[in-house]
């Protein structure tokens, strides 16, 4: 087990990425923490998302900014060296060709901030989780 020094939460991975402090109340909180090189990144990402899903409500879950509709949707959030999507397993499995050039797991994507987000792949993604209700 580790321990993070800076919130005292236990992890089984030494490391581990985690929010540390107060969980933030709304997205606009969310981005703010973040580093500033990485905030316009997710500021293009949420607007693509609120785009493919207007009529989804915005909230924090896990910790993370969420999509919402009577389910949790889509989730993402910034980690050192990635941008992480969470459409769910099924969103994986359906869109794992267009995927192939990016590091996923089950219900997970990872997007490097060394690459251009692809904002067309994650809304496509987003829309068909909200269509299909294969949610995260």
């Amino acid at each position: 087990m580790w321990q993070c020094p800076k919130c005292g939460r236990m992890f089984v991975k030494k490391g581990q990425d985690h929010f540390c402090g107060d969980a933030p109340m709304t997205i606009d909180d969310y981005i703010i923490m973040q580093q500033e090189s990485v905030q316009p990144l997710l500021r293009q990402l949420r607007a693509a998302i609120r785009a493919a899903i207007p009529q989804a409500q915005e909230r924090i879950a896990w910790r993370m900014p969420t999509f919402w509709d009577q389910h949790n949707i889509i989730h993402f959030a910034a980690f050192k060296k990635h941008i992480g999507i969470y459409p769910g397993d099924q969103a994986i499995v359906h869109f794992a060709e267009r995927l192939q050039a990016f590091k996923t797991s089950k219900g997970a994507v990872q997007f490097p901030f060394d690459k251009p987000l692809p904002l067309a792949l994650i809304a496509d993604m987003a829309r068909w989780c909200y269509e299909t209700g294969h949610h995260h």
